[in-house]
């Protein structure tokens, strides 16, 4: 069987990492997950208009969410709703590979990350981005990007947070997930 996008960058440690993140990003085909979510939304101006633009969620504690994966030859996608109708936000991206990193294309961003694993946990770290897959950006503006996933209690937990320069805090969330045929049960 064609190793899933997380086996290809992470190779044998992928096989060390926790079953709840083995299970997740072992995913052939298609896959939906369900769990709970908190979003923190950034306040200032400059702040809400690049969460907006990047099609982050609105403010939420303790939400519902569910996630969508579908994974292919040519890398996944990940279908999120944050909350329940009818003021659910969505937010999509897609996630490929290419010289040993993690692309994912979130809103009007590109974005390059170097996956590490320590301790169970995966740790997404901002190599690069491009605006619209073409304006090269600074890698010091997303410095303050922060992703982590990790097995609490069995659960697929993780961690979001994004700040930027000027801007301050733009999005923070964080909750769990787990398959949805595990969750009804």
């Amino acid at each position: 069987m064609t190793p899933t996008l997380y086996q290809t960058l992470l190779g044998a440690a992928f096989f060390r990492l926790p079953d709840a993140l083995r299970a997740l990003h072992g995913v052939h085909g298609t896959a939906r997950y369900t769990g709970e979510v908190t979003v923190v939304r950034g306040t200032g101006l400059l702040a809400r208009l690049c969460g907006r633009l990047a099609g982050m969620p609105r403010a939420m504690t303790g939400a519902p969410i569910t996630v969508d994966f579908a994974s292919g030859p040519q890398g996944e996608v990940w279908s999120r709703v944050f909350g329940a109708p009818p003021k659910a936000s969505r937010m999509r991206s897609r996630l490929s590979h290419r010289d040993g990193e993690l692309r994912e294309r979130i809103g009007p961003v590109h974005f390059r990350f170097v996956l590490h694993t320590w301790d169970g946990t995966i740790f997404w770290n901002v190599a690069g981005a491009r605006l619209l897959g073409l304006v090269p950006l600074p890698a010091a503006l997303f410095r303050d990007i922060r992703c982590n996933e990790r097995d609490v209690d069995g659960r697929y937990a993780f961690e979001i947070e994004a700040a930027l320069p000027l801007a301050g805090a733009v999005v923070r969330y964080h909750g769990w997930l787990l398959p949805e045929s595990a969750d009804a049960a």
